[in-house]
């Protein structure tokens, strides 16, 4: 397993988290952006920088993700990628995306962006609260944790 970061969009409080797990749990984590990032030195931890343009680091993910691989998102097209290449997808409020629920988010996701089209003001997101950032860490744990639970012991 290695957890892949759609990390243009991601917050700094969420990469926190991730860099502790990474050293934690031994597992490659990268950071995909269209700029340069900081990351700790770490063996576990890396970033890469894709050229700028509308979906070039979501379309590089995708590229690299294999099953099993975790990758961070709010993306819900992203997610929904990333499941059909048998990927888990999780965003940074702690929500696991689901196969059975992806085409309904993916629905939502394409009317509020015709809504917004159209001039309706539908507002943004709202800011990341701290009981987002628990249920993120909490589902996080919850995944590595299964996934160490899985590996064939050396």
């Amino acid at each position: 397993m290695q957890i892949w970061v759609d990390a243009d969009a991601c917050p700094a409080v969420i990469k926190d988290i991730l860099y502790r797990a990474a050293e934690r749990t031994k597992i490659q984590l990268t950071l995909v952006a269209n700029q340069s990032l900081r990351v700790p030195a770490s063996s576990y931890i890396r970033s890469l920088r894709v050229e700028q343009g509308f979906d070039v680091a979501d379309n590089e993910i995708v590229r690299r993700v294999a099953p099993g691989d975790l990758v961070i998102t709010g993306d819900i097209p992203l997610a929904a990628e990333v499941l059909a290449k048998q990927g888990q997808a999780l965003n940074p409020r702690g929500e696991l995306y689901r196969q059975d629920t992806i085409a309904q988010k993916l629905t939502m996701r394409d009317f509020m962006d015709t809504m917004r089209s159209s001039g309706i003001h539908t507002g943004g997101p709202a800011s990341l609260s701290q009981s987002d950032r628990k249920a993120f860490a909490a589902e996080l744990d919850t995944i590595l944790n299964r996934y160490q639970r899985s590996k064939p012991a050396l």
